[in-house]
């Protein structure tokens, strides 16, 4: 059902402006959209934000694309289209963003009402997490949407996207799209970018669900308590983005602080502390697979299965199996589900037959970081070692503990570039270089420090420094395939790198006859 441009405008408080007729409120509106250029539906409203450049209704105004039949803005872009003389109707707004997503909800008649919409926030471990819910999902009978980091599938098919968390419009559309598919549960990553700047506002949760926190984005929230703070408004019962449900991980200080703010949580336990969810019994195989217990609130003792390595995929495991529980989803069905996940550029292993364990992980955060090369440390008898970098134009606090992190942990680490975007690699690597001397200075074994530039060439060195028995791990990129590099973006894909270079890598031990 299209909604008008009166209710619209009612909807979200606004001011009807403009020279257009008396019948002008009574257009329905069916779509809308950011980008001035492509707007979905002829009846379609456009809304245009200020931006760090320039002011979206600067577009509307001389963009002969711009097709809308409205524009909705704030004082400032009505100005500017008033000076141009546009004539359409405008809704004016303090805070074009602070009502996008309400906007856009009403415009696709409210989608995420009409399936179970789960959504997973934290710092690390919320791809993995969402993996888990879909196969577990699926495997129940359900038919499932998912938007992430890796992309959106509905029911199992690629969809496009940009953001892990996409733009209101964009998600709503999306959520409309899923609904028109069938779909009847929805599993989202939801950054804490999206909740700060109200990208998921309108759309209703049924759970949310809380891996952990630890440092990273503080280029945008300037303190760990600032970025807590964004997190927790998927949490705290006087937010108006809270879910109806919660399940917090209680693994760190974070999300014990969190499951104290969160209006109706359980908590998940992986450490032996007091939890509603708790894993016990873990046992891991000469593969990484682990097997373990989840003990459950009404005292059942479920076995699982999870081919995913790391303590920290125990949590991931852990937190989806609750998270499922709390939306009501056959239980034994999901735990079949989850033990089949295999998650791309998530401590994936290359194996071209080589004697050596041999790693591509996404980790590009301190803790993430850490994280993986104490799970490598256990599967291995002979030495470790890692390639890292520090992406460009991101919290550049982060890039000296990463090089610390790493050398305390690994016998080699060879600092590359990551992304490096509109700065200057060789800072970018100075940083995360000074911080892994400092931690080869500070280890009780002998470290080895290298910085090579080329990404390439650093995966290849790393490729021929390991030995029977060695385990290595190329950090940071995952599954992307693409090394951005003033402001262009060049193929790189570090599994194929890495295949490349165990292929080219000469047998060892080998003897001229």
């Amino acid at each position: 059902m299209a909604t008008t441009l009166l209710d619209l405008t009612k909807l979200i408080d606004g001011t009807l402006k403009g020279s257009f007729t008396d019948a002008g409120d009574n257009l329905s509106i069916t779509a809308i959209g950011l980008d001035s250029a492509y707007l979905p539906e002829p009846q379609a409203i456009f809304a245009a934000v200020p931006g760090t450049r320039a002011h979206g209704a600067q577009f509307a105004a001389k963009d002969d694309a711009a097709q809308a039949v409205a524009i909705l803005t704030d004082e400032e872009g009505y100005e500017i289209l008033h000076e141009a003389g546009d004539t359409r109707p405008v809704i004016v707004v303090e805070d074009v963003r602070k009502v996008l997503g309400i906007a856009s909800a009403s415009v696709y008649d409210d989608p995420s009402k009409d399936f179970v919409l789960i959504g997973i926030t934290g710092t690390s471990g919320k791809t993995t997490t969402s993996y888990l819910l879909e196969k577990g999902l699926m495997e129940a009978g359900h038919k499932v949407g998912l938007i992430g980091t890796t992309g959106t599938r509905i029911d199992g098919v690629e969809v496009p996207t940009k953001l892990t968390t996409p733009e209101a419009p964009t998600l709503q559309t999306l959520f409309s799209r899923m609904r028109d598919h069938g779909v009847t549960h929805v599993v989202m990553e939801v950054s804490s970018h999206a909740l700060a700047l109200g990208r998921v506002a309108g759309s209703h949760f049924d759970v949310a669900a809380f891996t952990n926190l630890s440092q990273d984005h503080l280029d945008f929230h300037p303190t760990m308590d600032e970025y807590f703070d964004a997190k927790a408004l998927f949490f705290r019962g006087n937010s108006p983005l809270a879910a109806e449900k919660h399940v917090v991980c209680v693994d760190d200080a974070w999300g014990i602080r969190m499951a104290e703010e969160a209006a109706n949580a359980q908590t998940v336990a992986t450490r032996g502390q007091d939890a509603d969810f708790r894993a016990a019994e873990i046992t891991v195989s000469e593969s990484g697979a682990q097997r373990f217990q989840i003990l459950t609130p009404d005292k059942q003792i479920w076995d699982v299965e999870l081919a995913l390595p790391g303590a920290f995929n125990v949590a991931n495991a852990t937190l989806a199996f609750a998270t499922a529980a709390r939306a009501g989803v056959d239980m034994q069905a999901f735990a079949r589900g989850m033990s089949k996940v295999t998650v791309p550029g998530r401590m994936e292993r290359i194996d071209e037959g080589q004697d050596f364990l041999a790693v591509v992980d996404y980790a590009h955060k301190p803790a993430a970081v850490a994280a993986v090369l104490d799970t490598l440390r256990t599967q291995i008898d002979g030495r470790l070692g890692v390639v890292i970098g520090a992406g460009g134009d991101r919290d550049a606090t982060k890039r000296g503990p990463m090089g610390q992190l790493s050398a305390q942990r690994a016998d080699l680490v060879i600092v590359t570039d990551d992304n490096p975007r509109s700065e200057v690699p060789a800072l970018i690597r100075a940083a995360v270089t000074k911080g892994a001397d400092e931690g080869a200075a500070e280890s009780a074994r002998e470290v080895e420090v290298l910085e090579i530039g080329d990404r390439a060439e650093a995966i290849r060195v790393l490729v021929e420094w390991a030995q029977p028995g060695d385990g290595i791990v190329v950090a940071g990129k995952g599954h992307e395939v693409g090394q951005l590099v003033a402001g262009v973006t060049h193929h790189f894909d570090d599994r194929e790198q890495v295949r490349a270079a165990l292929n080219n890598k000469l047998p060892l031990n080998t003897e001229e006859g």
